[in-house]
């Protein structure tokens, strides 16, 4: 789904675009429809921030809807974030999971492009090591190599990491957590694994 979201998005889409529009991915019914309660946008920090929707809009990614007091809706446009893997109750839990209190949750003040950079992380983290291709990192978190060096610096200044480094010759980028991972629960158990 981030693979997908950093091909649907335009590359100068805000971290907090981009967190909203995989929420918004994750939780969309079969007809593109998305019902976001407004105690999820608080949690997510991003209740009232007409400027984020404003921004999805403008992009043609979404539609706003009806907006009750107690939940906003949209309207997917792109008809491709239907046909993404995998099916709609894994999708479910997956925008769970990113949003699950626990170990990984930054503070609270941390910017969207931290909870971003540390949520493509924990997707790219497996049993056998941490590593990616840091060109992979910068273009599902939206920023330049240089802008995502700097908010690894953040996870670690704020203690989500306790070291990352960087192979220039091969491009990979190997981190170590600061934290213990939220373990997959029983409803998670199906998710498929990176």
């Amino acid at each position: 789904m981030l693979t997908y979201l950093a091909a649907a998005l335009p590359s100068v889409s805000s971290p907090a675009a981009r967190l909203l529009a995989l929420q918004c991915a994750l939780r969309a019914d079969i007809d593109g429809t998305v019902s976001l309660p407004t105690g999820l946008l608080r949690g997510m920090r991003l209740h009232r921030r007409g400027e984020v929707w404003r921004e999805l809009a403008r992009d043609g990614w979404l539609e706003p809807l009806r907006s009750p007091n107690a939940h906003i809706w949209v309207r997917l446009l792109d008809p491709a974030v239907l046909d993404q893997s995998p099916g709609r109750g894994a999708r479910r839990r997956a925008a769970h999971w990113a949003l699950r209190p626990g170990s990984l949750a930054p503070p609270a003040g941390t910017g969207d492009g931290e909870r971003l950079n540390a949520l493509v992380l924990a997707v790219h983290t497996s049993a056998s090591g941490s590593e990616t291709e840091m060109a992979l990192v910068a273009h599902l978190c939206g920023h330049s190599p240089r802008q995502t060096a700097d908010l690894l610096d953040r996870l670690v200044t704020l203690r989500l990491l306790s070291c990352w480094q960087h192979d220039r010759e091969t491009d990979e980028v190997t981190w170590e957590w600061a934290v213990e991972l939220p373990a997959a629960g029983p409803q998670d158990a199906n998710m498929p694994k990176r």
